[in-house]
């Protein structure tokens, strides 16, 4: 007699806080995993950038060079090398094993909210309140660009990299998607102010947060509106959201204190993760495990699924 094959088990949600980082940089304005999702960089507003191992709490670096708050950082693929950007208008290149500036590129008019480096970490691309993204050859000593994007109207709140696109929110309340091997520009018109985009991870569909206190999922190339997400607050921050390690959910900061999560199929709400009292700043989804770290004021909270248990037995 055969048994009948064990059930696949549905997407588990982290909603168990393992640990709590206090990071010790004032205000964190943003928490990013790095390309593997063994570490993640917290920016802050006391003008560092730091390096931890999250699930063990550990502070591995801290990067100093910026001459005000940090607003977004980025790990290279090979973990060799971060990128970085903040309110002194700078966006800067740093060896990750001395801790040493490498470069520091200046001609943004503007602080820069968001950076990324291209697959090769070759390139980064850099987005500000100026209305430009800006490339910068990680390579050359040319203190200028190799290329300034200036199609939006208003400042430029995320750019995402893919192999060969460029995904740009602005508070112009477009979407604008640069096709690099084909050399076109799609454009999306959402309305409100667009806070975060990112592709989904199987590169179909792209993910808009907007200052309606929406999100909204579009097919990529066609922009059909294929999902609304509705619950959380977003009316005045600048907030990330993200898909879920294998596409099952979509998931956003709201002022309110809380991560929503919604089944990204049926568009239905799936966990309101209380965090704290105040504005959940920043999120960052690891890229293939159920693990969330949430930035709240000076600290960033790392979360797990109820059935985790951690390899040194504190799960």
């Amino acid at each position: 007699m055969a048994f009948p094959e064990p059930k696949p088990r549905g997407p588990e949600l982290p909603q168990k806080r393992l640990k709590t980082l206090d990071c010790g940089q004032r205000a964190v304005r943003a928490v990013r995993f790095n390309v593997d999702g063994n570490y993640c960089l917290t920016c802050g507003s006391d003008k560092t950038l730091k390096l931890w191992s999250p699930l063990r709490g550990t502070l591995l670096r801290t990067y100093s060079g910026h001459g005000y708050e940090v607003l977004d950082a980025a790990g290279s693929f090979d973990n060799s090398s971060l990128c970085s950007g903040g309110g002194d208008k700078a966006v800067v290149l740093w060896d990750v094993a001395s801790g040493q500036v490498v470069r520091k590129f200046r001609g943004h008019a503007g602080k820069v909210n968001t950076v990324q480096f291209n697959e090769e970490a070759t390139v980064i691309l850099s987005g500000s309140i100026d209305s430009t993204i800006r490339c910068w050859d990680c390579r050359s000593r040319r203190p200028e660009p190799i290329q300034t994007l200036d199609e939006a109207k208003d400042g430029i709140s995320s750019v995402k990299v893919s192999d060969h696109e460029v995904l740009a929110g602005s508070v112009d309340g477009r979407v604008r998607r640069y096709d690099l091997r084909m050399g076109q520009l799609f454009s999306d018109y959402v309305g409100s102010p667009i806070t975060c985009t990112c592709f989904s991870r199987d590169g179909q569909c792209t993910l808009v947060s907007s200052l309606d206190s929406t999100l909204r999922l579009l097919d990529k190339d066609t922009g059909e509106l294929l999902g609304e997400y509705t619950g959380h607050k977003n009316q005045e921050y600048k907030l990330d959201c993200c898909l879920s390690e294998r596409d099952t959910h979509v998931v956003s900061c709201s002022e309110d204190g809380k991560v929503f999560f919604w089944d990204l199929v049926e568009g239905a709400l799936a966990l309101a993760l209380p965090v704290g009292p105040s504005v959940v700043q920043s999120l960052a989804y690891h890229p293939t495990e159920p693990c969330l770290l949430t930035a709240m004021g000076g600290s960033v909270q790392c979360w797990r699924e109820e059935t985790y248990k951690a390899e040194d037995g504190t799960g």
